[in-house]
């Protein structure tokens, strides 16, 4: 953690919850915040994020992350059991909501914001006195609901028009919205940029009506969690640098590919693995 009068500015904040991952044997740091900050410092930015977290496990792994934590008796803390008909996910604990005041006045200026909840944490739309030069969001988390039994199922996203019309990209897969081509109609329409990743098939993009699709190269894959972090900070970045869609859809296929190779936060792209990434794209 930091102290909040020496923070330097950064280039790419991330908000939303770090979290405990249930692995046979203990806990392991997940979160689209900890998998979309690393491979942002990957890239060679600097990263900040905004979370709350319990101290259960260290955070050694987000070294030169610079990271403002709300205190929290828990982590946000899920559960994934994996069976022949596909994912049940439990959500153990829930951290406290993320308020908007928690960010530093000195961040509030990055160039490149990505809200990432993994748990209804934070409200869908920045206020008005945070001025990036691209938001991104990734929904998925304002998709989650849970009840006594504390298995997650899917809910819809309330406030989804205007946040939606506030980005300036959107990251999110087709399993988040169902397989519902209507829903994803009225989402292509309602934002600038859609990035809608399905799996093993690979991207479809939605940009000011037009629509490609960019094919996932063939991969053994080994775990598959947090590819679409991956894929979300790399399209961010890039869209940012380039401010063209397509490439920054090719390069983010790449990276988010050789993410599922390797277990957990192992699959963050090494530099290397994004200079490489960089050359295969022109």
């Amino acid at each position: 953690m930091f102290d909040l009068t020496t923070l330097e500015p950064v280039d790419y904040l991330v908000m939303g919850h770090l979290t405990c991952d249930v692995i046979p044997g203990g806990l392991r740091l997940g979160g689209a915040a900890a998998y979309s900050s690393l491979t942002a410092r990957a890239m060679g930015l600097r990263v900040g994020i905004v979370t709350a977290w319990g101290n259960e496990i260290n955070l050694s792994e987000l070294d030169g992350i610079r990271v403002v934590a709300a205190p929290a008796e828990h982590s946000t803390t899920f559960e994934n059991i994996y069976t022949h008909q596909g994912r049940t996910q439990y959500i153990h604990h829930q951290a406290p909501r993320l308020d908007f005041s928690l960010v530093p006045e000195v961040w509030r200026r990055a160039p490149i914001i990505h809200l990432g909840p993994i748990a209804q944490e934070l409200d869908s739309t920045l206020p008005e006195n945070f001025r990036p030069s691209l938001l991104g969001l990734t929904p998925q988390g304002w998709m989650r609901m849970w009840g006594d039994d504390h298995r997650v199922r899917h809910c819809d996203w309330e406030g989804a028009d205007k946040a939606l019309s506030s980005a300036g990209a959107v990251c999110m897969s087709i399993e988040d919205l169902g397989y519902n081509e209507e829903l994803i109609e009225h989402y292509m329409l309602s934002t600038p940029i859609l990035a809608l990743t399905e799996g093993r098939e690979g991207l479809r993009l939605y940009w000011n009506h037009d629509m490609r699709r960019f094919r996932a190269p063939k991969v053994e894959v080994v775990e598959a969690t947090g590819a679409g972090d991956v894929f979300a900070a790399s399209f961010f970045i890039r869209l940012y640098q380039t401010r063209d869609p397509w490439e920054a859809a090719r390069f983010a296929v790449r990276m988010s590919a050789i993410s599922v190779t390797r277990v957990g936060l192992e699959g963050i792209p090494r530099p290397d693995e994004v200079q490489n990434c960089l050359m295969e794209v022109f």
